[in-house]
């Protein structure tokens, strides 16, 4: 059974092992990752920006007051004015405001190119057009992304202001986590993020953040590629103005020193040039898209990075969980399994977690926490089964023939009960009923079965409680075993008290029997200790529980020379037992078979007993 069960394991082990592997190159757990994901972040963010950030929003308010969006682009003149007054000038002004067309006042287009002209402080958008590309997470760090198209400012206006661009970078579940820092027009051109675009004019360090060159700025290096945000703030946690309040210079003008502006849209509805202007991301589950700008401007600023383990330490972390957990069911109780198996998927939990906190290193755990459970369960599942079986075996081999607390004892030292057998010193009893052929003629069947049951259930009582197996029970006869399956202290006493205690019990079914059928009957009993052979002897088809050899015979040779309510045991039991028992001085007889004569000794009582 063992060895047909640990075949089944390794098979099982190896295909489930298999199939993690795959489930890990198939990334489809990913999205369970992204909310383990999303959580360390939320619970990381210290909601503390960088004071230099300050957004400007086309709010309710705003339109109100100057009417429905989009306006004259001649409001824009004094609204740069307004932000741009002489000792409070602004670092950067970023717009997430698309120009792509002319209006249909020139005049208005005009004072607006009037306005950039004289401050080249203002950032306009361009977006790239991506095709499939747009819609994905995934991109490679060592290239840049290349946009089939870009949409740029109306040209009057692109030629006097500075150029990012505002592309999102969106996962499969409709979260902005990435953010594409650089990214290539189709005439070659390199077009910053507008987020880096504004963190460089503010003057902060990123050359941590550059690890790709220009190739036709002889490969001066350049922003990442692709650069997982550190969201720490929500959209409450910017300082937010609203458009009109600047434009009518409602604010202290020095809130707009050496500051970094974004303007854009937070009124409900509106979005930039007619586009979905609002998004998700993993601490935010709805906000406008300027304020995804000013968060990735303020991790700018901070110097501070999202990284993420190595591929093969989160497949040897897989790897060595799914090899423990294989190997503790089959070693402890299932128990300590199990508290072990909550333990450490809750210490992966919570190691990962604080991981993020500490050092924001993302692991992915959800494929190991996979392999170690796949493990588990299979593994537990197994060995539950084989304890099962063998438990059920166990029962069926020995349930009515030893006592239930032997039963219990086989299956908990596990105990593997095989076909074939071993040698090893027992002591057997044999016992015989005699009077019984008597007997059987004056009973009917029923009566017969009924009065021999009796006896058999007194005889059996006796036996398990003095921890004997009881083999067999042959017409009239029964062969009973101590030591054997399970290891029994002082075997050969534990035998002799079993049959005097049987010869006991016998007074009273003997006089019962008397005094309703008129009919005499008493036990013989012979007892003897040796080596056997002990073992499940027979075919696969039938198996018994079962002892073999000389001594066996001997025993049963001794048995059948017993009179009638006799109990007779050989040298080898009487030196072991007389010291509890009293017994005859013994008397060597000879037994067919034997070619030296054998020293029997009758038991008479217990020690001290009259």
């Amino acid at each position: 059974m063992k060895e047909r069960i640990k075949k089944i394991a390794i098979v099982l082990n190896v295909l489930l092992l298999i199939a993690v592997y795959f489930i890990y190159q198939s990334h489809s757990l990913q999205r369970v990752d992204n909310l383990l994901f999303d959580y360390d972040m939320k619970q990381a963010a210290n909601h503390t920006p960088d004071s230099r950030i300050v957004v400007v929003a086309i709010d309710d308010a705003s339109l109100a007051e100057l009417g429905r969006f989009p306006w004259d682009r001649a409001v824009y003149a004094p609204f740069l004015a307004a932000l741009n007054q002489e000792g409070n000038i602004p670092k950067a002004i970023a717009f997430d405001i698309i120009f792509s067309e002319s209006s249909e006042s020139p005049d208005s287009d005009m004072a607006f190119a009037e306005a950039l002209a004289s401050y080249p402080n203002v950032i306009l958008p361009v977006t790239g057009i991506m095709g499939d590309v747009f819609s994905t997470s995934i991109a490679k760090r060592d290239e840049l992304i290349k946009a089939q198209a870009t949409a740029k400012p109306y040209e009057l206006f692109a030629e006097l202001a500075q150029l990012a661009h505002i592309n999102r970078v969106v996962s499969k579940d409709g979260v902005i986590r990435q953010t594409w820092l650089n990214m290539q027009g189709p005439d070659g051109d390199t077009i910053p993020s507008l987020a880096w675009k504004v963190a460089e004019m503010a003057g902060a360090d990123l050359s941590k953040y550059t690890d790709v060159t220009d190739p036709k700025k002889s490969n001066e290096p350049i922003a990442k590629n692709t650069m997982t945000i550190d969201y720490q703030l929500v959209t409450d946690d910017f300082m937010t103005v609203s458009f009109v309040d600047v434009l009518n210079g409602a604010l202290p003008p020095d809130l707009f020193k050496d500051s970094i502006v974004f303007v854009g849209f937070s009124a409900v509805g509106l979005a930039s040039d007619g586009g979905q202007d609002t998004g998700v991301s993993p601490i935010e589950k709805n906000f406008k898209l300027m304020y995804a700008h000013a968060n990735i401007t303020n991790q700018l600023l901070n110097g501070t990075q999202v990284s993420y383990a190595p591929n093969w330490s989160e497949l040897a972390l897989a790897v060595l969980l799914f090899a423990l957990f294989v190997l503790l069911p089959w070693r402890l109780k299932n128990i300590y399994s199990i508290l072990i198996f909550i333990v450490v998927f809750i210490g992966i939990l919570y190691g990962q977690y604080q991981l993020y906190q500490a050092y924001a290193v993302h692991i992915n755990i959800v494929d190991s926490l996979l392999a170690l459970t796949l493990a588990y369960l299979a593994n537990v599942s197994l060995k539950s089964y084989m304890d099962s079986v063998q438990k059920s075996f166990v029962t069926r081999q020995f349930g009515r023939y030893i006592s239930p607390d032997l039963v219990k004892q086989i299956v908990a030292q596990d105990i593997e009960i095989k076909l074939g057998g071993d040698l090893k010193l027992i002591t057997i009893l044999f016992l015989d009923i005699r009077g019984f052929t008597p007997l059987s003629e004056k009973l009917s069947p029923p009566e017969l079965v009924d009065t021999l049951n009796t006896m058999f259930n007194m005889i059996t009582e006796t036996t398990l409680s003095n921890d004997g197996t009881i083999d067999k029970f042959i017409g009239d006869a029964a062969m009973i075993l101590f030591n054997a399956p399970l290891e029994v202290v002082e075997h050969e006493r534990m035998a002799v008290k079993t049959a005097y205690e049987i010869q006991q019990g016998m007074i009273k079914i003997r006089d019962e029997i008397m005094d309703k059928y008129q009919c005499e009957v008493n036990v013989g009993i012979g007892i003897h200790t040796g080596n056997v052979v002990v073992g499940n002897i027979g075919s696969y088809l039938r198996v018994d529980y079962t002892a073999i050899g000389d001594n066996v015979n001997i025993a049963a040779r001794i048995e059948s020379q017993t009179k009638k309510g006799q109990v007779h045991v050989s040298e080898q039991v009487y030196e072991q037992t007389k010291d509890f028992f009293r017994f005859n001085e013994g008397e060597d007889r000879m037994f067919k078979g034997k070619s030296h004569p054998i020293r029997v000794y009758e038991l008479l009582g217990l020690n001290g007993e009259k």
